[in-house]
């Protein structure tokens, strides 16, 4: 016996001998068929009970032909749920009555009287419908939500210096056209995140955003996860795949390291956005595709021109706007902002009561030359906020690098007056306790509270 389908279908008709005889047949096919002779308790029926399908007659009353209450009854069920199924029952053959209901809603439309065996057909490829419409319902839904949570991790912009408000007048200017934008900075400085600033104030903002990091994409893989493959394209391809192009169609794909692409694949990508197409591996059929292009490196891309290592002409198409990011060291002022922000979240993420740094560890962070920037900073913050046992962090909870400081050092002691001599000799002493300042005072013959008013006098 085959296995009866996982519904539950209603019925809706004013025939008792039809609805014995549907419910008869539907039976031994389907899990849960249930009937109703009276129209008004439609209403009651839809509210109290989950149904995959609504099989719905199109006249009532006596000698009715016109549809008029079966239309009325559809658009009732649709006002009480929107997401039902319903295919229209009718005994007089009219294509044009089937044809005016499908426009104002119905799935399908069955004639009466009916074959089993098309009564049957038809119900399966109405609930398959339904679940291809239901399982793409919920792809969008859990896609939109995964989108959100994305966009959330990089909705904070701290930006409270002078060279990042001019970032974010650009950002403002460009995010409302579909021009192609160029993000040039040193690693660690945001690029990705200004990149989702743009398309999270763009027309594109409700489609996908992709990010793409170039540098990590092998050059053997570079078209099958840019441009997708078919099944059999090559040894591991064992089943038909969009690339990443296909997958950001109506939204925005962000190219990040393009200035790694060897000239071979900088000439592959070139004609993709020149043609706004894409093939498969494995196929000569070319599928349009309509994105926004943000590109982003940390390469200096026109002195790689120049030197013959990078297109011109992609160059230009990928620069029609221009965003520079500054590095850290030129935008102090977002250093307190950026730490107690990022104390917020490792704090929390680590269950730890709430941490602070003292003033002498904030002028020591901002005279710090963070060769990486925002990344190197946040890493250095929660190793402090691990690390350390006191909730005020002190210079000694953030292990920097001190070697260009320990350039400047190499001084002589006659090119320095005596309080220069002084915070030398203070940060040397220091550095040998490994940050203790009960030790160093010892050594320097200091109390403690010396010591600390000398680490502020200098910013150490």
């Amino acid at each position: 016996m085959m296995e009866k389908l996982n519904a539950k279908i209603l019925i809706v008709d004013d025939d008792e001998d039809v609805l014995l005889a549907a419910k008869l047949f539907l039976k031994q096919h389907i899990e849960f068929v249930h009937t109703e002779k009276n129209p008004e308790n439609i209403p009651n029926l839809i509210q109290n009970e989950n149904y995959d399908l609504i099989l719905l007659d199109m006249n009532f009353a006596p000698d009715a032909t016109s549809g008029k209450e079966g239309f009325y009854w559809m658009n009732k069920i649709l006002e009480l749920d929107p997401t039902s199924v319903v295919i229209l029952i009718t005994g007089y053959g009219d294509i044009e009555l089937a044809v005016q209901g499908i426009k104002e809603g119905a799935t399908n439309f069955l004639l009466k009287p009916w074959e089993n065996k098309k009564l049957l057909a038809t119900i399966k490829t109405t609930l398959q419908l339904k679940k291809s419409k239901t399982e793409l319902e919920d792809l969008k839904t859990k896609q939109k939500v995964i989108l959100k949570d994305q966009d959330q991790a990089y909705a904070n912009i701290i930006a409270n210096s002078e060279p990042m408000q001019k970032v974010l007048t650009d950002v403002q200017k460009v995010a409302g056209t579909d021009a192609n934008v160029l993000i040039l900075g040193e690693n660690g400085t945001g690029k990705e995140l200004i990149a989702r600033a743009i398309h999270r104030q763009s027309q594109r903002k409700d489609e996908v955003f992709i990010s793409v990091d170039l540098g990590a994409i092998s050059e053997s893989l570079f078209e099958s996860e840019l441009f997708g493959f078919k099944k059999g394209a090559f040894t591991d391809a064992k089943e038909d795949r969009a690339g990443r192009f296909e997958a950001a169609n109506k939204g925005s794909i962000f190219l990040d390291e393009i200035g790694n692409l060897s000239q071979a694949l900088q000439s592959k990508l070139l004609s993709v956005l020149q043609n706004r197409k894409v093939v498969r591996l494995g196929t000569n059929k070319e599928i349009p595709i309509d994105l926004r292009l943000i590109c982003a490196t940390n390469m200096p891309l026109y002195q790689m021109v120049n030197e013959g290592k990078f297109r011109q002409d992609l160059l230009y198409r990928i620069n029609t706007v221009e965003i520079h990011l500054p590095p850290l060291r030129e935008r102090t002022e977002d250093i307190e902002p950026l730490v107690n922000h990022f104390l917020d979240i490792y704090c929390k993420k680590y269950k730890m009561q709430q941490k602070r740094v003292s003033p002498s560890t904030l002028k020591r962070l901002e005279k710090h030359n963070w060769p990486g920037n925002i990344r190197e900073l946040q890493h250095a913050v929660e190793r402090a906020v691990i690390m350390s046992e006191s909730n005020m962090l002190e210079p000694q909870d953030f292990f920097l690098s001190r070697q260009e400081e320990k350039k400047d050092e190499v001084l002589s002691a006659s090119n320095m007056n005596l309080e220069e001599t002084e915070k030398m000799l203070i940060r040397k002493v220091i550095d040998k306790h490994g940050g203790n300042i009960s030790k160093a005072a010892k050594e320097l013959g200091l109390t403690r509270a010396s010591l600390y008013r000398r680490i502020e006098k200098y910013g150490l």
